[in-house]
This record gives structure tokens, sequence and C-alpha cells, in this order.
């Protein structure tokens, strides 16, 4: 299992589309992803401040498109990125995060 941080929002525009695209896709070629014992230290880093945000618990056996554990030397651990959009039935549950 990997983990995605959004907005409910980018959620709900994922559902009416059939796929999830983080903005990052575009601009990096790739969707920030992270394992369970990450998600602490990204919601951290990047989302101190956030609300209206969820996690999508993702199913990386289900994914269509290509996913690759690269290394983050930020803070020198890997992290998985997946090459494409989100396919929805890869993610098998979200939650909202507080």
């Amino acid at each position: 299992m990997i983990y995605h941080v959004t907005t409910k929002t980018a959620w709900e525009a994922a559902l009416q589309h059939g796929f999830y695209e983080a903005p990052s896709l575009h601009t990096e070629g790739f969707i920030h992803n992270s394992t369970a014992g990450q998600v602490s230290g990204v919601l951290d880093r990047y989302y101190k401040n956030a609300t209206g945000l969820i996690l999508l618990h993702i199913d990386e056996s289900k994914l269509t498109s290509p996913l690759k554990y690269e290394l983050a030397p930020s803070v020198n651990e890997e992290f998985p990125h997946i090459f494409g959009p989100i396919n929805l039935d890869a993610v098998v549950k979200t939650e909202d995060i507080r």
C-alpha cells in the first residue's frame, strides 16, 4: 500500500474525470506518494497548516501507470512515484486528514 495526500476538491474532480492527476504529473512527470512510515513527515514538511486534505490509500498492484521508487536527496529516503494518472480502482480507501 502507498499513500497520496490531496485535497477533497481535487479528489472530487478525479471522480468526475475517471482518474486522478496531481499537478506534479505535469510539472515533474510523476505523482508524489509515500509509504505508511513517510506520511507523517510529508504532512509536517509540506501541509503543516493546510485544511481540507484527504489521504488516498493506493493498492500499487492495481495501478495501470508505472510505479518507481526514487531517492529524495533532501531527506535521503526513497519515495514511490507514479509516472502517469492514478486509475480510480487502485484507490481502495480515502481518509480525512485532521
